[in-house]
């Protein structure tokens, strides 16, 4: 049988006690990084047998196991944080073990998708996850022209690195949350326009989930022109909600998403 196991995203209490029972009664442990499983079977006194399983092997290594797997070998794979297969190795061997008759079983937990989404305060009834955002800028104007018609939250994840070019290459003033270090010691959670996000996490540190709130489609780069005008109105002396009735009369726009800046 192969479990799929979630593991804590940041603070390592936040593990469920069947991952913690599966890993205890694993005949094998396979792991994204063996050092980092190894500090997390250590917190909660679980000795196992690791061994490393991530993007640069992952080919092989399903070779290596799937035969122990088919054989009725209880193998547990876990990942550096959260459920393998979800921007992290893993679905490689899923597939291999569903394919030749392994039982797979998931042991689900810790979330940093739906953890930014909640603590954002822009959580909807759906969303789009989006994983790592491309590196290029042809690639992320690209993504952001793909989701141009959807009108829920989009969440991604990012390079601290890149956090600005990110966020620089949104309108600026549509809503986002920076979601940094999540469940950890230094955890925070920043929401306000794209634009002050940006200079604001320039340089950052740590691990980071956006949560890009709806708006009109726009061209890559571009504010829509109703929140341009809200700003401009408010940077004038006028009140927020002042501005929002003014411009929605004018424009149409919702009165309400443009005082909350997510039209």
């Amino acid at each position: 049988m192969l479990a799929v196991c979630a593991t804590p995203i940041g603070n390592l209490d936040d593990v469920t006690l069947r991952v913690l029972a599966e890993l205890r009664a694993a005949e094998l442990v396979l792991a994204e990084d063996t050092r980092h499983t190894r500090r997390l079977l250590a917190r909660h006194g679980i000795s196992a047998r690791l061994l490393s399983y991530h993007e640069h092997n992952e080919a092989g290594r399903a070779a290596e196991v799937l035969p122990q797997l088919a054989a009725g070998a209880r193998v547990a794979l876990v990942s550096d944080a959260g459920l393998p297969g979800i921007s992290d190795p893993g679905m490689r061997l899923v597939r291999a073990a569903l394919e030749t008759g392994v039982a797979v079983t998931v042991l689900p937990g810790p979330s940093a998708v739906e953890t930014a989404l909640v603590a954002s305060g822009l959580a909807a009834d759906r969303y789009a996850f989006v994983g790592f955002l491309p590196r290029r800028r042809a690639e992320l104007e690209a993504l952001w022209a793909e989701l141009a018609a959807w009108r829920w939250p989009v969440v991604a994840f990012e390079s601290p690195a890149r956090v600005g070019a990110a966020l620089r290459s949104l309108p600026r003033e549509r809503v986002v949350a920076v979601c940094r270090e999540l469940t950890k010691r230094f955890e925070q959670v920043v929401v306000g326009p794209a634009g002050e996000l940006a200079e604001r996490f320039a340089s950052t540190r740590g691990e980071v989930t956006l949560v890009i709130a709806p708006g009109p489609p726009f061209e890559p780069g571009t504010a829509p022109s109703a929140l341009e005008a809200v700003s401009e109105l408010v940077a004038a002396g006028a009140r927020r909600r002042a501005a929002a009735d003014v411009v929605a009369r004018l424009t149409g726009a919702s009165r309400n998403a443009l005082y909350r800046g997510t039209l």
